[in-house]
C-alpha cells in the first residue's frame, strides 16, 4: 500500500510539473484555439458568404461561384464537408466570426487595414478596385467632391476606412450613410432603381452587375486594386491560416487557382451599354418563344449557354445569312448542317438542334487532357474557327511554352492566326483568330448576362423592401453540402 501511495504521489508530482512548464502553450491558457483540429474533429468546414454569382449561388441546385468552387476544394483537402451560410450583409459576415458561427469567410472581400487589426486574412486569390457608381442616366461626378445627392456604403465594408481617409486628407465635407441592412448587388440594384444617387463598390461586382443592369455606370476609381482574401478570426490558433497557405499554393502549382480566375474573371472587361441593353430587351420580347426550344436540345451544357450562343450568331433571327454561306439562327454552314441532317437551315428547330450537336461533337473531339470545365470554351472556338485551326493554336501555345490545355493561355495565341509570322509556322495557315477570340468572349458576356438576369427576376420578390431603420434581414439558415 505504501509502495502504490508513493507512485501516486510521484504520478501525481510529475504531472503538475509537465502541466507548469507546458501551460503557456496551451491553447486555452494563451486564449487562441486550435481551429484547425476543431474543424477536423468536428468533420464540417463551416463557411460564411454573400450570395453573387462571384461568389456563391445556386442555380438549377448547384452550387456556383469561385469562393464556393475554393472552398469545396478546401473542405476536401482538409478531409472535410462543407457547410456553407449564406448572410445578406458584409457586417453579418464578420459577426459569423467573432461569434464563432463560422470557420472562415469566403466572400470576395477586399484586404483592409482596419479587418487586418481584428481579422487574420488568407492569401489573395484577384484584387478588384473601389469604384463609384451612379445611374448612366445621371450627371456624372469627377471627384468626391462633385457629388449632387447622397453617398451610400455598405455597414462592414472597406468603403468606410476609404472615405475617412478622404475626408480628413482632401474633402473635409464629404459625408455618407450607412446602409446595415444590404448586400453588395441589392445596393446596385438600389443605384439603378434610384433609390440611392452613389455607392462605392468593388470592380468585379460592379462589372458583374452592368451586364445585369446595364444602367449601372462607373464615375471613377476610388481606390487602386487591393487583394481580396479570405478571413479568420483573429483569436484562433495559426493552423487554419497554415493549412489556407499550403491550400493555396498547391492550387497555384497545379493551376487549378488560374482556371478558376479565367472561369469567373477571364470575360472581364470592356463593357457595352448598348449592346448589353439590345440584348437584355430581347430577352424581354423574343426569347420566350425560343426557351423552350433551346432547353430542348441544350444536351450537356445550359440551355442559356446556347441562347448565348445563338444571339452572337444571329441575335436570334431565323433567317440571318451571311456572304460566306452560313444561314439560320445557329448560322450553320451548308456542309455541316449535312452532316447533322439539317435539312431546313432556316427551320427555328432544326437549326437549334443542329447547333448544339455541333459543338457537342466539338466538345468530344477534343483532347482528353483539357480540363472538364474549360472545353466547352475551346469547343467555341472551333465553332467559329474550325477544329482544324484550334489545334494550331494550342500547338502554337506549345512552342511559346505555355499550357495548350488552358483557355487562358490558348485564347490568346488565337489572334496570332492572322499574322504571318505565326501562321507560316501551322499546319493548317491563316485564320481569322482575333474574330474567335471576340466571339466566344461575346458569347461568355450573354451568357453571364443572361444567367444573372433571370437569377435577379427571381429573386426580386423575395428581396427585403427598403426600411431606412438600418434593421438588418432575417440570415439565411446554414446549408449543408456534402462531398
Amino acid at each position: 500500500m505504501k509502495y502504490l501511495k508513493f507512485n501516486y504521489f510521484f504520478i501525481g508530482l510529475v504531472t503538475l510539473l509537465l502541466a507548469s512548464a507546458l501551460w503557456p502553450a496551451i491553447p486555452w491558457h494563451t486564449g487562441k484555439q486550435d481551429s484547425l483540429a476543431q474543424i477536423q474533429s468536428r468533420g464540417v468546414l463551416r463557411i460564411s458568404t454573400l450570395n453573387s454569382a462571384l461568389t456563391y449561388q445556386q442555380v438549377k441546385d448547384q452550387s456556383q461561384g469561385m469562393d464556393y468552387e475554393l472552398a469545396k476544394r478546401f473542405a476536401d483537402y482538409l478531409g472535410v464537408k462543407l457547410e456553407v451560410t449564406v448572410r445578406p450583409t458584409i457586417k453579418s459576415l464578420f459577426n459569423d466570426l467573432s461569434e464563432q458561427h463560422s470557420d472562415l469567410l469566403a466572400a470576395g472581400l477586399n484586404w483592409d487595414e482596419q479587418r487586418a487589426q481584428e481579422y487574420v486574412a488568407g492569401p489573395a486569390y484577384y484584387s478588384t478596385s473601389q469604384q463609384l457608381v451612379y445611374r448612366v442616366d445621371k450627371p456624372r461626378p469627377k471627384s468626391l467632391n462633385d457629388l449632387q445627392g447622397t453617398l451610400s456604403i455598405l455597414d462592414g465594408s472597406t468603403s468606410a476606412s476609404i472615405l475617412e481617409a478622404e475626408k480628413a486628407n482632401r474633402y473635409p465635407q464629404l459625408n455618407w450613410v450607412t446602409e446595415r441592412h444590404l448586400g453588395p448587388q441589392q445596393i446596385l440594384r438600389e443605384v439603378v432603381e434610384g433609390k440611392i444617387d452613389y455607392t462605392i463598390a468593388d470592380s468585379a461586382t460592379v462589372e458583374m452587375m452592368q451586364r445585369i443592369y446595364p444602367k449601372l455606370a462607373v464615375a471613377f476609381t476610388v481606390t487602386q486594386e487591393r487583394p481580396v482574401n479570405w478571413y479568420i478570426a483573429g483569436n484562433k490558433s495559426d493552423s487554419l491560416h497554415a493549412a489556407m497557405l499550403d491550400f493555396f499554393s498547391e492550387l497555384n502549382e497545379q493551376g487549378t487557382l488560374a482556371r478558376l480566375e479565367e472561369k469567373y474573371l477571364g470575360h472581364s472587361g470592356n463593357f457595352d451599354y448598348v449592346d448589353t441593353r439590345s440584348f437584355l430587351q430581347a430577352v424581354d420580347r423574343r426569347l420566350p418563344t425560343l426557351k423552350p426550344v433551346f432547353e430542348k436540345y441544350a444536351q450537356n451544357f445550359d440551355w442559356q449557354l446556347l441562347a448565348a450562343m445563338a444571339w452572337q450568331e444571329s441575335h436570334w433571327d431565323p433567317h440571318a445569312t451571311s456572304p460566306t454561306g452560313v444561314r439560320g439562327i445557329m448560322m450553320l454552314t451548308k456542309t455541316t448542317a449535312s452532316s447533322l441532317d439539317v435539312s431546313n437551315r432556316l427551320d427555328t428547330e432544326e437549326s437549334i438542334r443542329g447547333g448544339s450537336e455541333y459543338l457537342q461533337r466539338l466538345i468530344q473531339r477534343l483532347p482528353s487532357d483539357i480540363p472538364k470545365d474549360e472545353r466547352v470554351w475551346f469547343a467555341l472556338a472551333a465553332y467559329n474557327i474550325g477544329l482544324a485551326h484550334l489545334m494550331d493554336a494550342r500547338q502554337l501555345t506549345v512552342n511559346q511554352g505555355a499550357d495548350p490545355n488552358s483557355w487562358s493561355d490558348v485564347k490568346v495565341r488565337l489572334p496570332l492566326l492572322s499574322k504571318k509570322r505565326y501562321y507560316s509556322q501551322t499546319t493548317y495557315g491563316y485564320a481569322r483568330g482575333q474574330e474567335a477570340y471576340d466571339y466566344v468572349e461575346k458569347v461568355r458576356k450573354y451568357n453571364l448576362s443572361l444567367v444573372g438576369y433571370l437569377q435577379e427576376m427571381e429573386q426580386l420578390p423575395l428581396d427585403p423592401p427598403h426600411t431606412p431603420s438600418g434593421i438588418t434581414t432575417t440570415p439565411v439558415e446554414p446549408q449543408l453540402v456534402m462531398n
